[in-house]
């Protein structure tokens, strides 16, 4: 009886053993996920769907130099008809700091400069004698700024991205506007 008893209380100390050298899984999870984000590539490219409505779509593309650093050139072309005064294109490079875990992901601060082409429909009104003559003209600027924005970037596993950001860029020389708009609510996929 004895030794049935303690081979019983052998094999009980020794199952008690290895259920308690649980693995966790969790870390391994991680690290797995990592790796798949990281095997999908160092570029991207996205439309911005917010300028898309507002009649200026954005298209972007941007590569990665590192996990946390990414340069990239954003496109935008008026589609609308001319107005009073109009931005009609801007071309601007940018680089981005991210601070997510995740490979160029989560809150990012970007650095960009800007070359915004204008036109604008203006009335130049003169005296003629006995009456006030108009006429009718068009004034083009091409003008370069720089800008500064913050934003949020998510990443899926299967390569899909979304981001939201909002900044303000200032332009320099004899421009219509002063300013340009970087805001964004984009779509895209990195490959």
């Amino acid at each position: 009886m004895k030794r049935k008893l303690t081979i019983f209380i052998a094999v009980l100390l020794l199952s008690l053993n290895t259920f308690s050298q649980q693995q966790n899984t969790s870390t391994d999870a991680n690290v797995t996920q990592t790796k798949s984000l990281n095997g999908i590539g160092n570029n991207e490219l996205r439309i911005n769907l917010l300028m898309s409505i507002i009649g200026l779509p954005e298209l972007t593309y941007e590569r990665y130099i590192a996990d946390n650093m990414g340069v990239g050139l954003s496109v935008a072309v008026s589609l609308d008809k001319m107005e009073n005064m109009s931005t009609r294109s801007i071309i601007l490079p940018y680089y981005r700091l991210y601070f997510g875990s995740k490979k160029a992901s989560g809150f990012f601060i970007e650095g960009n400069m800007a070359v915004v082409g204008q036109k604008e429909l203006t009335y130049d009104y003169y005296y003629d004698g006995n009456i006030y003559q108009s006429e009718l003209y068009t004034r083009s600027t091409t003008n370069f700024g720089f800008g500064a924005a913050a934003g949020v970037k998510l990443l899926a596993r299967n390569g899909f991205v979304g981001e939201v950001y909002l900044g303000l860029g200032r332009l320099f020389g004899e421009s219509i506007a002063e300013g340009y708009p970087r805001v964004a609510i984009s779509l895209g996929k990195r490959f």
